[in-house]
């Protein structure tokens, strides 16, 4: 099955020619967009109901919002709440609530896991924070608002992400991975900011009580069962209190989540909830069924099962009625004049647009001409542009901090024009951007060459470290055209002996290979102990069973330590090291295994060995050329 002409025309996607966009890239199957995409529409048309509806009736949406809600038990213990503050401070926690989770989770077992993968979007988003903050005071300085900075250092996430989704740029995944990462930052930055500078009448006693609370919430991991009503309850405490002390109480929800444990699900959970299902399916009922939908709900942690269980409503409800409820700005000639002559609305539209690209991308420029921190393939400066203009959309935490910044309605008003005219010109600015970078890119060519330089310490190489010919492969341990591939490149390198290094990068199909992924992760394990390739040629040799368990087993074939193979397997830097390789894959358009550079560019045709002993020679480079890829 070597000859192209077969692999060309066959369904099979392991046999399509590399580059073909037939089918989602791999870094699209990383992370689904559909729910991003619906989110920011549903985000775009709750605001032009709420400006349509302000404009239109403002009687009625005024009146509306300020419609008052007395929740309490007899005349001693009540809340009185608008329908604007319940929106606010208590459905918004829930919104922060799930921000938290998203930040817990970077730094536990994502992106924020390693400085040396962080220290790029970590230092491009405190610049992020920084400028346009610097800007509005510069350009508000000698109002009484000046102080009304924290409106333009927030990215909106929610936004963000679905506006890359519409008008993003080809092979976005790394792009999207770090933009992910800086909004994470972004958003810490954000919450400390409301607590500390815009935090009013602070009663400090209460604060005692929610710090007993989230000692509460932290101890609940330790129940057996029940955690779930343990959490409500201690939740809602929490928030009272912080309500009572005068800190916004929406960053009840963000301590909260920071208290929510996180983990990779391990091989023996996922093993233990396989055995429960098997006897479910021998003997039917409903002790069985309890006890294995218990099971492999317990092998995932809180963190993810309340993050897949809150954003939906999040997305769809919470923050279009945060849109709903905020939006609605007048915008009638008068005000619009006004606006126009405001240093506020000014301060907020430069901040948002220039002071977010200009920081964000100014660093980022920095960064990558020193050669400080890794930025990966496909990561370049036309699309960081991009997605820089991009973080300019300040919606969401933009139109929140108004309401605790500014107290004069009028003035709330040009703010709002400012955040509105902001984010819309950053989105305009950010398409343009793309489309000019998507089409300067000739259509194929970031995949004729390979995107990473070989790494000695970072990539999986057999042979002599400085050969003269090099074959690199991305593979997914569960393709037979890998297998064959293999079987070939072990005869090369018989043919070339020490002439020969071979290089092996992940790029598994998961849609079609569900354990290959796993697969992948397992061998960065065995690499921790040094035993890549023989763990790689274990998985070649029996690709029907890569299960959990026969991942343990071939560790224990190998004379590994399991214990430690074991944690490896969910460690972070494991993952990371073979979604960095999926994300090089999609950078270079790559959606078929195998795929082969030969001495660093695409091979195209057959990949029987003398196939490829033919182009090695052909293309191999000049030593001056060798010394200084090495």
């Amino acid at each position: 099955m070597s000859n192209l002409t077969v692999i060309q025309t066959s369904p099979d996607p392991e046999q399509q020619v590399p580059g073909q966009r037939a089918r989602p890239s791999i870094a699209d199957r990383i992370g689904g967009i559909g729910q991003n995409r619906l989110s920011a529409l549903l985000l775009v048309l709750a605001t032009l109901v709420a400006i349509v509806w302000a404009n239109v009736a403002q009687d009625s949406y005024s009146s509306f919002w300020e419609t008052h809600l007395t929740l309490g038990v007899g005349n001693d213990l009540e809340l009185d709440f608008t329908l604007h503050a319940l929106v606010n401070d208590a459905l918004m926690a829930i919104f922060f609530f799930t921000v938290g989770l998203e930040v817990r989770r970077e730094f536990a077992i994502g992106e924020l896991t390693s400085w040396s993968r962080a220290v790029v979007p970590v230092v491009t988003a405190i610049a992020g924070l920084a400028v346009p903050a610097a800007l509005y005071v510069l350009l508000t300085s000698g109002t009484d608002y000046s102080g009304a900075w924290g409106i333009v250092i927030s990215t909106d996430t929610a936004f963000l992400v679905g506006a890359l989704a519409l008008i993003g740029p080809r092979a976005s995944g790394r792009l999207r991975v770090f933009l992910l990462a800086l909004a994470v930052v972004d958003d810490v930055g954000a919450l400390s900011i409301i607590a500390l500078v815009y935090t009013e009448d602070f009663n400090p006693l209460p604060l005692v009580i929610a710090a007993v609370g989230l000692l509460g919430v932290y101890l609940t991991r330790y129940l057996n069962s029940g955690r779930g009503p343990v959490y409500a309850t201690l939740a809602i405490i929490v928030w009272l209190a912080f309500l009572a002390s005068g800190v916004h109480p929406t960053l009840a929800g963000v301590a909260i989540a920071l208290l929510v444990p996180v983990y990779r699900p391990t091989r023996r959970d996922v093993d233990h909830a396989l055995d429960l299902a098997r006897t479910f399916r021998q003997s039917p009922n409903s002790e069985y069924a309890r006890a294995a939908a218990n099971s492999l709900r317990e092998s995932i942690s809180i963190n993810e099962r309340l993050q897949s269980a809150y954003s939906p409503y999040v997305a769809f409800v919470i923050l279009p009625l945060f849109a709903l409820a905020n939006a609605g700005v007048l915008l009638d000639a008068e005000i619009l004049a006004a606006a126009a002559r405001s240093p506020i609305t000014w301060g907020i539209v430069v901040g948002l647009v220039a002071g977010k690209f200009v920081g964000i991308f100014g660093a980022s420029a920095f960064m990558k001409t020193f050669r400080l921190g890794d930025f990966g393939a496909g990561l370049t400066l036309d699309r960081i542009a991009g997605g820089a203009a991009l973080c300019g959309i300040g919606f969401t935490i933009s139109l929140f901090i108004v309401e605790l910044a500014i107290d004069d309605p009028a003035v709330q008003n040009e703010a709002r024009v400012g955040v509105l005219s902001g984010s819309v010109l950053a989105f305009v600015i950010a398409t343009v951007i793309f489309r000019v970078s998507d089409r300067i890119r000739p259509p194929g060519e970031s995949a004729r060459r390979l995107a990473r330089p070989i790494d000695p310490e970072r990539d999986h190489i057999f042979g002599a470290l400085d050969a003269p010919f090099t074959i690199v492969e991305y593979g997914d341990f569960q393709c037979g055209f890998c297998l064959k591939a293999s079987g070939s490149i072990q005869e090369v390198h018989r043919e070339l002996g020490d002439r020969l290094r071979y290089v092996w990068r992940h790029a598994p199909l998961t849609r079609y290979h569900p354990n290959a992924l796993a697969a992948a992760e397992a061998s960065e394990a065995a690499a921790r102990q040094g035993k890549f390739f023989e763990f790689e040629r274990s998985l070649f040799a029996d690709q029907e069973h890569q299960l959990p368990v026969d991942i343990i087993r071939r560790a224990e074939e190998l004379g590994l330590d399991v214990e430690q193979f074991e944690a490896d397997l969910t460690s972070p830097e494991v993952t990371a090291r073979v979604q960095d390789d999926m994300l090089d894959a999609e950078a270079m358009d790559i959606t078929a295994v195998p795929t082969l550079f030969v001495n660093g560019r695409l091979h195209v045709g057959p990949y029987d060995a003398q196939s490829l002993i033919r182009e090695l020679m052909e293309t191999a480079p000049s030593a001056d050329a060798r010394r200084s890829e090495g």
